[in-house]
């Protein structure tokens, strides 16, 4: 699929009014131009502000629904093209205390999006997912990963006619819930908390994450999990680029925390091919056809791609940079 073509898609989101999906319609309004963007979400509210935020293309279309419930959506897939399925819980200890919530938000809404898509014909669906899908510590990882399995496995239901993939990738700069807010309100006192100093993360911006999984729908075979080569940095780094007098306070790590992310684990590296831009990891089922992705390259033997044993690291000037875009 050409860039071209996106003008004669029509285009849906769920969990539309979030931080992802805010920069995924402006980069949509401004370069690809879709025949019609819809917002599929929940919350009226931030509906409304969004469209008192400017978000008021003659494309766009503003959806009430939610995942859970799947008359909503395939009422909603109807003569939809291509679906972004942003909408999740996402708050590691809100997953913890509220698992059954997490569940039916995170895997019963992801075989609701899949069915709903199957059924209305949509031509490609690409599901938003985390590093913390990979070997998964807390609930909130725990349900990513059976949600990219359902995607993944969904493709052998569709016989070809829906294409659908994952896109895993790692903490977005400026998204909701980053530590980069808390950091800068509690710069003013001097005195920053720090889980653990020798805590590593994954890093991508808003846009490069737009950027990505709009290049994997352009893309997609159908199958496919794909991971953006992304930089490393370290907590203290971050933390002494936002106040570089501060002292650090010492909390700990919360329950279900990583010290280290990991976006690809040494177990399934095996079925992983390298790119210039990124890692795919192939389905390990009869259906799918190896040499769809003949391009890529095994990765070398022992591979993980984890935020602590990472090539790329940011350096404080681009942390800088990064937290004052």
């Amino acid at each position: 699929m050409r860039q071209a073509d996106w003008s004669e898609k029509s285009v849906l989101i769920t969990g539309g009014t979030g931080s992802f999906s805010k920069k995924f319609v402006e980069v949509m309004l401004a370069e690809y131009h879709p025949r019609r963007l819809i917002i599929f979400s929940r919350d009226e509210l931030k509906q409304h502000n969004m469209r008192l935020a400017g978000f008021d293309d003659p494309s766009l279309r503003y959806f009430i629904g939610d995942v859970r419930d799947e008359r909503r959506l395939h009422r909603a897939f109807q003569g939809v093209d291509i679906v972004v399925h942003a909408a999740a819980l996402k708050q590691v200890p809100a997953c913890e205390y509220n698992p059954i919530e997490a569940v039916n938000t995170n895997i019963n809404g992801a075989r609701n999006v899949i069915d709903a898509a199957i059924d209305a014909g949509v031509d490609r669906v690409i599901a938003l997912s985390t590093d913390k899908a990979t070997a998964p510590l807390n609930l909130y990882g725990a349900t990513k990963l059976v949600a990219e399995k359902l995607f993944v496995q969904a493709n052998a239901y569709a016989a070809g006619k829906t294409r659908l993939g994952c896109v895993r990738y790692g903490n977005v700069v400026g998204s909701r819930g980053s530590v980069i807010p808390i950091f800068q309100e509690q710069a003013a006192s001097g005195r920053l908390t720090i889980t653990d100093p020798r805590m590593t993360r994954f890093w991508i911006t808003l846009d490069q994450g737009v950027r990505f999984v709009i290049s994997c729908l352009e893309e997609l075979h159908g199958g496919e999990v794909s991971v953006p080569k992304l930089p490393s940095m370290k907590l203290t780094d971050l933390a002494e680029a936002i106040a570089p007098n501060a002292e650090f306070d010492i909390v700990g790590i919360r329950p279900g925390e990583k010290l280290h992310e990991s976006l690809i684990s040494a177990d399934e590296a095996c079925q992983a091919r390298v790119f210039p831009d990124r890692y795919v990891v192939v389905p390990a089922h009869p259906w799918w056809n190896n040499d769809s992705l003949s391009d890529g390259a095994p990765p070398p033997e022992g591979f993980s791609y984890a935020s602590d044993t990472n090539e790329r690291w940011l350096t404080r000037e681009e942390l800088i940079k990064m937290v004052d875009e």
